[in-house]
């Protein structure tokens, strides 16, 4: 009875597994990021608010993410002298560098391929949002009934937000985090830790007889 009981739980413990991989793999949209020193962090406000000052580095990525903590970051060189070289300083305008990554074709809506990365300068008023610099060099932008911003530059042309299974995303070679898509550690874990108490008991039991 314990055998079979403990083959049971492993089972369970497998089929939970297969559940969790199974599940949403979270939603496709342009997440939006500040740069701080040599490092990206996810902007505590969106673009249609953000006011940025003069010579900072903002930054746009599409892709598929569960949330902020998932979100995947922009990619290239990210420096503000260098973006802005050919953009000189002028009275009465601010400079904001923009970095704009349109993604991998695995987080592209099926039909579409994703542009490749690029930068811009963006000079504008000194009061300007980050939206409103995102419009002096990326146009066309396109937004959903609630200020979502769902394409920069025409891209992608259609969708805004949308959620996206694991079985929807296409394969890639591009990790966001550390997981390769299988077990987790904790649960190859839990199951090895199960499958020695579950031998204890027996052996206890087999001893006792």
């Amino acid at each position: 009875m314990i055998r079979r009981a403990v083959l049971l739980l492993l089972a369970s413990l497998l089929l939970c597994a297969g559940a969790g991989q199974a599940q949403a793999a979270g939603y496709r949209y342009w997440s939006f990021w500040d740069r701080d020193g040599d490092r990206w962090v996810y902007a505590t406000q969106g673009p249609s608010t953000a006011r940025p000052s003069d010579g900072d580095v903002q930054g746009f990525r599409f892709a598929v993410s569960e949330d902020s903590g998932d979100a995947a970051r922009p990619r290239g060189e990210a420096d503000f002298k260098t973006i802005c070289a050919a953009t000189p300083a002028r009275d009465g305008k601010k400079r904001v560098a923009l970095l704009l990554d349109f993604g991998t074709a695995t987080d592209a809506p099926s039909g579409e391929t994703p542009p490749a990365p690029r930068t811009a300068c963006a000079q504008v008023s000194p009061d300007a949002t980050t939206a409103e610099a995102l419009a002096a060099v990326a146009k066309p932008l396109r937004y959903d009934t609630n200020a979502l911003l769902c394409a920069i530059s025409g891209y992608p042309e259609k969708g805004c937000g949308e959620q996206v299974s694991k079985q929807q995303q296409k394969p890639t070679a591009e990790k966001k985090n550390t997981s390769d898509g299988g077990p987790s550690l904790g649960l190859v874990a839990g199951i090895a830790v199960v499958a020695v108490l579950g031998a204890a008991a027996i052996w206890q039991v087999r001893r006792r007889a």
